[in-house]
């Protein structure tokens, strides 16, 4: 099979009628792998993929996005909208309203209760919340009864889907967490361990950066679901073990984030035990730009944090040198083949969000050294190193463990080299790097490196509450347990102002017309971030799994309550 068909195969088991199920949990036991392990099952807690999808087969929110990045009702009974009077005329409120009789998996009644509860832990004032830019524009939430919940914006919000909407903003339960506010959140390791959720599964046994044992929700709310009793959900190891465990030896039911050499994955895939399922979404691999100074002989929190400015980053002619200098056209080649597309934005998807920016696309060598001369950084003793005012122009490169990155990382320490930048590498564990955990100096949050990659992406097909973490506010410190999703620590009045515009704007053109200058100012207009490669997300499938549907809008879990044993 060509290397084209295998990424792009639709999971044919999707076409499969799944069979009428006599009782839940009659197909026994389904095997997942993650090669980034999860450290927590606290979304809040932590923005790294890995926790937000492991969570997500327990914690559920009001509403979801499908697999076409449409909206539709989980918890609630529809989605709210001006037409069906759950959004107000003048666009300041949303109300959701919850289906009768949900209860969570230990019994008790779900109520809307739950929902306030849920916010008020994200923008509890002392604590950190890696999911806050959720509730941007929120002034208050109430419970209007135990089955109505309404949201209140200080202006008027013609996208007001962010609180309780997807895979990253789920509803905790009010009791389980009600000691765990603020600066407590991440003491609470019962509750951060074991969620009581309203989803298919409920955990039964977590060992952090290693394995989840779940089973079956004995009160998920259709009694024919979830089909599978039980679920192991093993971590860490690596991509290429990942993908072996389904595709070769059948050991694993589903892989996900097959981040592997595209003649690699073909080759696994030639042994018949599944397939790839592959799609396209807002997936961007990327180079974050620490605005700060992360060196260790600044005293512990002060770090990485806006009391100190980089000394050789702050300069935007630095930044934008770094970019110039990489072939993202080789980087796709050798890393995604026909699973990547090398990009200049940090939103490449949907396409009225798009920016037209294709300047970073050719790489310019000799425009780089220019910039850097500019800038003053001259060899001046023959080294190939550039030096200014006494200082080495040398760089602190992290990522986390993975092929593809190391490949990656080391013919970008080439590129710079070529142009007089010094490069140490670092990768740390995924499980790790991807962790919440305020302890460790190796979190993407902390960043206690000068540069750093990695991809994620955003739910949905609007990009507002995403563009909404780069504000001033969500800067991760050490007064939010270093939670946040700023971690370049970027702080522009102009950025904010317009991500309030974009907030108050309805008409979709013009929503696309501030979204892509938002997505121009971190990226063209200042190299905050150095976009690379647009990625398609690759998983694997079993080919007794059926019921998978990939959803490259909300967690690839999104649907496990679907899943069942194609006999």
């Amino acid at each position: 099979m060509a290397v084209r068909e295998i990424l792009f195969a639709v999971a044919f088991a999707t076409s499969f009628a799944p069979a009428t199920w006599a009782k839940r949990g009659a197909d026994g036991h389904v095997n997942v792998i993650y090669w980034q392990a999860p450290s927590i099952l606290n979304p809040y807690l932590s923005g790294g993929t890995k926790e937000l999808e492991a969570a997500s087969l327990v914690l559920e929110p009001l509403g979801r996005f499908n697999a076409q990045g449409n909206m539709v009702p989980y918890l609630a009974t529809d989605i709210p909208t001006v037409e069906n009077g759950g959004v107000s005329a003048d666009l300041k409120s949303i109300t959701w309203r919850i289906k009768p009789g949900l209860v969570w998996s230990d019994g008790t009644p779900f109520t809307a209760h739950d929902a306030k509860f849920t916010a008020d832990y994200c923008m509890h004032p002392e604590g950190g919340c890696a999911q806050l830019a959720k509730y941007e524009g929120v002034i208050l939430v109430e419970v209007i009864d135990d089955l109505t919940v309404k949201v209140n914006f200080e202006d008027s919000t013609p996208n007001p889907y962010g609180p309780f909407m997807g895979g990253q903003a789920p509803i905790l339960q009010a009791a389980q967490f009600a000691n765990c506010l603020g600066a407590k959140a991440p003491e609470c390791t019962d509750a951060n361990f074991h969620p009581i959720g309203t989803g298919p599964f409920k955990v039964d046994e977590f060992r952090p950066n290693d394995v989840i044992s779940f089973s079956a929700n004995p009160n998920y709310r259709d009694p024919a679901k979830p089909a599978f009793a039980s679920m192991t959900f093993k971590g860490g190891g690596d991509a290429t073990a990942a993908g072996r465990a389904v595709l070769e030896t059948g050991e694993f039911d589903y892989a996900w984030n097959l981040q592997l050499a595209p003649d690699v994955l073909a080759n696994m895939a030639k042994a018949g035990k599944g397939v790839p399922v592959s799609s396209f979404g807002s997936l961007v691999e990327r180079i974050e730009i620490n605005l700060t100074d992360p060196s260790p002989n600044l005293p512990e929190g002060e770090r990485a944090t806006a009391k100190h400015p980089h000394p050789i980053l702050s300069d935007m002619r630095v930044r934008k040198a770094l970019s110039m200098a990489i072939d993202r056209e080789l980087l796709v080649e050798i890393g995604y083949g026909q699973a990547g597309r090398p990009t200049c934005n940090l939103v490449p998807a949907p396409a009225i969000y798009a920016s037209n920016n294709t300047e970073c696309l050719l790489q310019d060598v000799d425009g780089a050294r220019a910039l850097l001369d500019q800038a003053g950084w001259i060899d001046s003793n023959g080294d190939g190193i550039r030096e200014k005012d006494g200082r080495k122009l040398s760089l602190l490169f992290q990522t986390s463990t993975n092929a593809v990155r190391q490949d990656f990382q080391a013919l970008i320490k080439q590129w710079w080299r070529d142009i007089g930048v010094e490069t140490e590498l670092r990768n740390i564990s995924a499980s790790v790097f991807f962790g919440g955990d305020p302890g460790s100096p190796d979190t993407f949050q902390k960043f206690y490196a000068d540069v750093e990659m990695y991809a994620n992406n955003f739910d949905g097909t609007d990009p507002q509450s995403y563009l909404a973490q780069y504000t001033c506010d969500k800067a991760p410190r050490p007064e939010t347990q270093w939670q946040g999703e700023n971690i370049n620590r970027y702080c522009n009045p102009d950025y904010d102002a317009l991500i309030k515009e974009l907030t108050r704007t309805a008409g979709l053109d013009k929503r696309g017309d501030i979204a892509r200058k938002l997505n121009d100012m971190l990226t063209r207009d200042s190299y905050v971030i150095i976009p690379l490669v647009d990625r398609g997300r690759v998983s694997a499938r079993s080919n007794t799994l059926g019921g998978v549907k990939l959803n490259m809008w909300d967690s690839e879990l999104w649907n496990a309550a679907d899943w069942y044993r194609i006999k």
